[in-house]
Formats: C-alpha cells, sequence, structure tokens
C-alpha cells in the first residue's frame, strides 16, 4: 500500500530517512527544474526499477499535480515496495515556494 504524503510531510521523511525521489513528469520538465536528488523514471522504466531496487528502500514519487504519481506509487506498492509515497499536490506545490 502507498500513503500520499504532504510537502511539509515529505520534508520530514526526506530529512529523517535515504529516500529515492523519482520524478514522473517528461524529461524536458525533469531537465528545467526537479527536486534535489530526484531521478527521472519513464512507465517503460519501472520494471527495471522493481527488479533492482530493494524493496524496502522508501520511496517519494511525484508528477506536475499530484494525480499520475498515485498510479505509479500504486505500482510500486502493488511490486512489494513497502514504504512508497505520492507528494500530494505534485512539483506545482514545490513551485508554489515551497522548495525542498
Amino acid at each position: 500500500m502507498y500513503q500520499q504524503i504532504s510537502i511539509q510531510d515529505a520534508k520530514k521523511l526526506l530529512q529523517a530517512t535515504d529516500v529515492i525521489i523519482i520524478d514522473i513528469r517528461d524529461l524536458e520538465s525533469y531537465q528545467q527544474s526537479h527536486i534535489k536528488n530526484a531521478i527521472y523514471l519513464t512507465v517503460n522504466e519501472l520494471q527495471n526499477f522493481c527488479q533492482f531496487t530493494p524493496k524496502n528502500k522508501s520511496i517519494l514519487v511525484y508528477c506536475y499535480h499530484g494525480i499520475s504519481s498515485q498510479n505509479v506509487a500504486k505500482h510500486l506498492a502493488e511490486q512489494g515496495f513497502e514504504m512508497v509515497y505520492s507528494l500530494i499536490g505534485g512539483y506545482e506545490v514545490v513551485q508554489l515556494g515551497d522548495q525542498m
């Protein structure tokens, strides 16, 4: 199961644990700006990610508005990842001044 997480709780999570941050927006948007240490991942790359990433890693997924990231977070949870989070509001809340 995955959890939706506010930007405030995401900040706390990033300070407290080693988190893999996944940006699922388009490549151009990622290249222009992204959360520090985020990796760019396409839907096509999810299978390899699931295969080679330890299931006990904390994962924070974000998209533009927090909608598409829920589907990816759900998929990751279904693949056996134990700590998966979807950022409520997506990168839009980061751009509105809540820098991470």
